[in-house]
């Protein structure tokens, strides 16, 4: 099950049904079964706070996703967005904001399904998946 919420700020997802479907397929292809996946929406000043408190960082980020889950095939977590911060990328990155929002949302998937970024190499492989699950919604 996928389930958005919105923190400190009036945020709705487009084509949530669609968004749900095209989540739990990406989770499918990844191998696992969705369990349960919160998406919760937030400004940047709220995602700040998560940052300082959970991770020991003082920056601002477009995401922060946390893993509970409890098996090593189901895929449940809850994963923050600021949306002023993915307002922001899709103006520096040149898309606009429901692209670089789904971006986003299965950057989060994919970290819960195991994939990361913490090397330019693992950027790109990331990015390369992210453009391929973007091309099937």
């Amino acid at each position: 099950m996928v389930s958005f919420f919105s923190e400190d700020i009036d945020f709705k997802v487009v084509n949530p049904l669609k968004t749900r479907k095209w989540l739990k397929n990406a989770s499918i292809s990844e191998g696992y079964e969705l369990s349960q996946l919160n998406y919760v929406f937030c400004s940047d000043e709220y995602l700040l706070e998560i940052n300082k408190q959970y991770l020991d960082h003082d920056y601002f980020t477009d995401i922060i996703t946390f893993d509970n889950s409890e098996e090593d095939n189901q895929l449940e977590g809850d994963i923050y967005i600021s949306v002023d911060r993915v307002r922001e990328n899709a103006a520096t990155f040149h898309t606009d904001f429901d692209t670089e929002m789904r971006r986003v949302l299965i950057h989060g998937l994919l970290h819960l399904a195991g994939h990361d970024d913490t090397s330019e190499a693992l950027k790109t492989a990331m990015r390369a998946k992210e453009d391929e699950y973007l091309r099937l919604f």
